[in-house]
């Protein structure tokens, strides 16, 4: 397994990770980050916390990116900040109930220091405007994913005096002309935003809402973006969307038309040195010409993330998933024939869904032993007020028998990870170095293509490098092993 198993809703239940397991799919996982410092003598100071998925976390760079150029230099001391902002994630219950604990805390900070600025971006600034702003009080500034480009202007409006707000979800907007301040960076591994928007509606979420509409990045300013990365140095890119697999770019003129297979082997040229992945994959629009593609190019890692959420086909039309098992199982099948069992494949699983049956809450698990998943992320059902299943249907399965569902799913994954990093045992994996262990500085952190994390001692290899990497013993979450 490459990552830990998180669930928002039951995390305190779950076995400790490992201290080097990482999180790196675009789903919920309950993930925080604070934007390093810039320190470039700017005069006024940005404090960035991010909630949730890679999306959030490409969007606080583009974000610094805009205020850099409008003097704003970020920092890691919310002490020493003029504006805090918080990068929201409106995916889980539990995900907002963070943020009002966090907006709680710096409101302290507020008090002792009357002209220090706080807004909410991102997911929930749409959904919770009125409240964040007029009933509870608890920030100054509230601007949606789609209007990022007006923040200086609205921080104009509160240096006048007034609350600022702009929510307003675009058809058009990608923030393609801006280059991002690689602030989550390692200065090996980099996001870029491919697209933004969902158009799935799915019943039980709310990103559709939050983010709008599905639309498309200009396919060469996508390349320049990738070009610009490797000239920087930069190892590996993670090509970011809701749903990857149904990037579709057209030129105005009509002359040339990109899908992502053709946008994923374009980038996947740029350099044979510069790994590519990409996150997240729909089970309804995953082709066998995106597996061909990363069959052609070694440097397209061998994982995607292909969310199931339920085993059952009766749940899976609820959800509004749009596919039935059948479906899921035949798209498994394609993975392991055009790329090999070596592929790892991780899922988002729902337990107790409305309406869920035992039997079909054990369909879930029937289809976990079918795939034998890499890794999970795996949560309980919590209604999201505006949905369609929020609106249609009830939330009907009591919250024990949910909860227990959920820790079934998770003692079956565990197994399973613990099997998938069981085989990667006796086999070289070519690592790219990310960082030190969090354990040991005698030790690197990397990963392989199938996004495992492979621990092992330093010698003189260092951040950046390429390392063929013996793999000797293997945990739930981690890989242990020696360069040869």
């Amino acid at each position: 397994m490459s990552q830990p198993l998180i669930t928002l809703d039951f995390l305190d239940t779950l076995p400790t990770p490992s201290p080097d397991a990482t999180t790196h799919e675009a789903t919920p996982s309950g993930e925080v980050r604070v934007s390093p410092a810039t320190e470039t003598g700017r005069k006024r100071k940005l404090y960035i916390e991010s909630y949730g998925c890679q999306m959030n976390f490409s969007d606080s760079e583009i974000v610094s990116s805009i205020l850099f150029d409008e003097g704003f230099d970020t920092t890691e001391q919310l002490e020493g900040a003029d504006l805090v902002l918080l990068n929201t994630c409106s995916i889980r219950e539990k995900a907002e109930q963070t943020v009002r604990m966090r907006l709680s805390q710096i409101n302290g900070h507020k008090k002792r220091n009357p002209g220090l600025l706080v807004g909410v971006l991102g997911c929930m600034a749409e959904r919770l405007k009125s409240k964040f702003l007029e009933e509870e009080k608890l920030v100054d500034l509230v601007v949606g994913p789609d209007a990022y480009r007006d923040l200086p202007q609205l921080i104009q409006q509160i240096d006048g005096g007034q609350k600022a707000v702009n929510v307003l979800l675009s058809r058009e907007e990608t923030y393609a002309d801006i280059t991002p301040v690689r602030l989550n960076s390692n200065g090996i591994t980099a996001f870029i935003s491919i697209m933004r928007g969902c158009d799935n509606m799915c019943s039980f979420c709310v990103v559709p809402f939050t983010r709008g509409r599905e639309r498309s990045r200009d396919a060469h300013s996508i390349i320049r973006e990738a070009q610009d990365l490797v000239v920087a140095g930069y190892k590996e890119v993670t090509l970011l969307g809701q749903n990857v697999d149904s990037y579709k770019w057209a030129s105005e003129d009509g002359t040339e038309q990109v899908n992502f297979a053709q946008l994923l082997e374009r980038v996947a040229l740029i350099n044979p040195a510069l790994r590519v992945r990409f996150s997240t994959s729909h089970p309804k629009d995953i082709t066998d010409e995106v597996l061909h593609t990363m069959a052609r190019h070694e440097n397209i890692c061998k994982y995607i993330h292909l969310p199931a959420q339920s085993g059952n086909s009766r749940v899976l039309a609820l959800m509004n998933r749009t596919y039935d098992r059948p479906w899921y199982e035949e798209r498994v099948r394609a993975i392991r024939r055009i790329l090999g069992n070596d592929c790892a494949i991780s899922t988002d699983m729902i337990s107790g869904f409305c309406s869920e049956t035992e039997e079909e809450h054990q369909d879930t698990l029937s289809l976990m032993e079918f795939v034998h998943y890499d890794m999970a992320y795996m949560f309980f059902y919590s209604e999201r007020p505006g949905t369609l299943a929020a609106r249609k249907l009830e939330d009907d399965v009591p919250l024990p028998v949910k909860k227990r569902r959920l820790q079934e799913v998770i003692d079956l994954q565990q197994q399973h990870s613990r099997l998938r990093n069981q085989q990667a045992v006796g086999k070289v994996h070519r690592v790219l170095v990310e960082n030190f262990s969090k354990r040991s500085q005698e030790h690197l952190s990397g990963r392989n293509s199938q996004n495992q994390v492979v621990i092992f001692p330093k010698k003189h290899y260092q951040k950046g490098d390429y390392v063929d990497v013996l793999v000797h013993s293997g945990s739930a979450s981690t890989l242990l092993g020696e360069a040869v």
